[in-house]
């Protein structure tokens, strides 16, 4: 089976890179690498593609940065001429960015069957891009392989038939698992001066935050505090460094004397540095999975999450950008901190059971 396959952002590389080892382990399969360009710092590229041992991609559409319009329809034309080349037997998209959704309805039109890998996830928030792209993208999907439970009864409830959904794990905790004990080796402690379990992470990227002033200031005046108590380590964003840069919010940040700002990471230093933060903050939704298998206390800046399983079974805390709120929730995370569990099929083994439901599946 000839099956493209597209990453176009760094968060889809941990989510491709266990399905990649895994066609290689079950034979039968041709696998295409399709890399759209979205996230385009080829440093970020170098480094992910090199932590997570996958091969270079077969093909780079090379889009870059634009509006999410000019970025989807680059992205549309692109692919569509690499699916009349190559003519394959499915595309299997990974997560909710743009290239999920422009290479879906690309496949779809051309009438070659859609997989979606990390189906059914809503946040209920329409002005998220990520939600439009999660209900377009199940929408077309022949197949919809699901990370938690409440994805499969979102998916039952907007009428996609039970035979398309497999409930199948995370992927993103198959990566996590293989590299754990590499992350281990990283010097990124070291490096930064830092004590286990002595500092927080922080990240934040989404519009909602870091686009308005106001709210940005609000979640600044918190963690202020928080960092006269500790180290916040702040893997900017390029996004976010940018939109900062010599305006008082960024000027408030420079004048933090242990509010760290730093350029972004790899994933084995990142993965080692979240690993033994006492706390972390963040408006990321690959994160909240990620300390929940950790057992990490993580404080989710946002008003909703997609993935509600890591507030039902994990580590997560929904704390929105209200100061208080924030506030309450880190002294509850440094002085008691939460003991979840890890959700059912987070084993290492999603990618193995998507592979295998492909070798029988007859498109």
């Amino acid at each position: 089976m000839k099956i493209i396959n597209v990453c176009g952002a760094r968060p889809n590389f941990m989510k491709i890179a266990p399905l990649m080892h895994a066609y290689k382990a079950a034979g039968g399969f041709t696998p295409i690498l399709v890399h759209t360009g979205q996230h385009y710092d080829d440093k970020m590229n170098h480094w992910f593609f090199n932590d997570l041992q996958i091969p270079p991609p077969d093909i780079n559409l090379e889009v870059g940065s634009a509006s999410h319009a000019v970025q989807t329809a680059n992205i549309m034309k692109g692919f569509e001429a690499v699916m009349l080349e190559h003519q394959p037997d499915a595309v299997l998209v990974v997560g909710d960015v743009n290239s999920t959704v422009a290479c879906a309805l690309v496949a779809s039109k051309l009438c070659v069957p859609v997989i979606h890998v990390e189906a059914g996830l809503r946040s209920g928030d329409r002005t998220m891009p990520e939600e439009i792209n999660r209900l377009v993208t199940d929408t077309l999907s022949d197949l919809l392989f699901v990370t938690e439970p409440s994805g499969v009864e979102n998916l039952k409830r907007e009428g996609i038939p039970e035979s398309k959904i497999h409930f199948a794990g995370n992927v993103m905790i198959d990566t996590l698992h293989k590299f754990q004990a590499r992350a281990e080796e990283s010097k990124i402690l070291d490096s930064l001066e830092l004590s286990k379990k002595a500092y927080a992470v922080l990240t934040l990227h989404r519009p909602s935050n870091v686009d308005d002033p106001e709210t940005f200031e609000r979640l600044l005046s918190v963690i202020d505090e928080i960092q006269s108590e500790m180290p916040v380590i702040f893997p900017m964003h390029p996004r976010t460094r940018a939109n900062t840069k010599g305006t008082p919010v960024g000027n408030r940040m420079e004048g933090m004397q242990n509010l760290r700002l730093i350029e972004p990471l790899g994933y084995l230093d990142f993965l080692q540095l979240t690993t033994h933060a006492a706390c972390v903050l963040s408006d990321s939704g690959g994160i909240q999975e990620e300390t929940t298998i950790l057992g990490v206390p993580c404080l989710t800046l946002r008003e909703n999450t997609e993935r509600p399983v890591t507030i039902d079974e994990g580590t997560n805390q929904l704390v929105g950008s209200d100061p208080d709120k924030i506030r309450k929730a880190f002294r509850r995370a440094i002085d008691n901190p939460p003991k979840g569990k890890i959700p059912h099929l987070w084993d290492g083994r999603a990618a193995e059971r998507i592979v295998a439901t492909l070798k029988k599946w007859n498109p």
